[in-house]
């Protein structure tokens, strides 16, 4: 266990509720915290007891002998945090301790905003090996699902999971070039993000500030999110503007979430520009419109890359 600022973290919680001593032993209790179980409820002080790499139980464990106890009198104990935008694609390969984000509470790191570590093809890995700079590895997977299970088996401190990326499916069937896809083109797209749907990607990610996930039209994403739609997948998404044109980025993301009948969320919102800062209220006052009229739109201004989601979210 990590402490930082008064926390301990943990996991999860599997089962709930206090299991009675005799069940032990134990191989950790953590005694005495202030446990803030993760569903916004008020913290109690009570004890957490772990059995190998599971927690098994959180209630009054006073009488339990475990083979090592954590004082956490005055400490909160609360669920691991989730970092909701991860780019620790690469540096997970070459150290899965995740230290960096560990020792501050992090345990689950989910990727693929925009860009995804796969599906990747020939040309795709040639490109990718020829940009690598400080950090330098082999790509020894073609899908995502592969690349998740090869960090997997390398070891990882961390849970992982992934978006797929629009981009990177854009670019495995087309290329980085500014053109649209044939309807030949397309099924390829819907072809790959079903295959890494029932693989467990978790919906589709677009950054559509940036080149080259820019030239994708709004009616190439519809097409693939009702694919991850089907699969009970999400839409997350670095709008295509921020600024001048923010609103209508958002009409564009409102449209594809009502069109593939898909939940959408607005990574980073913003205003930016000063003469753009009024229209906020009107941005905040579109998705409250768009949740009474039953869509899932949910957005987050939290910066450093922490994403956080509400369970209606999903």
């Amino acid at each position: 266990m990590q402490t930082w600022l008064g926390y301990l973290f943990f996991t999860v919680i599997v089962g709930g509720g206090q299991i009675a001593a005799a069940d032990a032993p134990f191989d950790v209790i953590i005694k005495g915290g202030t446990v803030y179980d993760g569903t916004g409820g008020e913290g109690h002080v009570a004890d957490v007891a772990i059995r190998g790499d599971r927690i098994v139980g959180v209630g009054d464990f006073a009488s339990a002998v475990p083979k090592k106890t954590i004082d956490a009198r005055g400490l909160a104990v609360a669920p691991g945090f989730i970092n909701m935008l991860s780019w620790s694609t690469e540096s997970l390969i070459q150290d899965g301790r995740s230290q960096s984000e560990i020792r501050q509470g992090v345990t689950t790191e989910i990727m693929g905003e925009g860009e995804s570590m796969g599906p990747l093809n020939d040309r795709m890995k040639a490109r990718i090996l020829s940009e690598q700079k400080d950090i330098k590895f082999e790509i020894k997977w073609n899908t995502l699902a592969e690349y998740l299970h090869y960090l997997e088996q390398r070891g990882i401190s961390c849970n992982v999971a992934s978006f797929l990326g629009a981009t990177t499916v854009r670019e495995y069937v087309i290329g980085l070039e500014d053109k649209q896809p044939t309807p030949e083109q397309l099924d390829q797209m819907r072809e790959l993000v079903r295959k890494e749907m029932e693989a467990g990607a978790l919906g589709i990610g677009t950054s559509l500030i940036y080149p080259p996930a820019f030239y994708a039209k709004t009616e190439e994403l519809i097409e693939l999110c009702k694919v991850a739609a089907k699969y009970r997948g999400k839409y997350i998404s670095h709008m295509r503007s921020e600024g001048n044109q923010l609103l209508e980025a958002f009409d564009e993301l409102l449209r594809i979430s009502r069109e593939a009948g898909i939940p959408a969320e607005v990574y980073h919102i913003k205003a930016a520009g000063e003469k753009n800062w009024p229209k906020e209220d009107q941005l905040l006052g579109r998705i409250e419109a768009a949740q009474k009229e039953g869509l899932k739109i949910r957005a987050n201004m939290l910066s450093m890359c922490f994403h956080i989601y509400t369970d209606d979210f999903f």
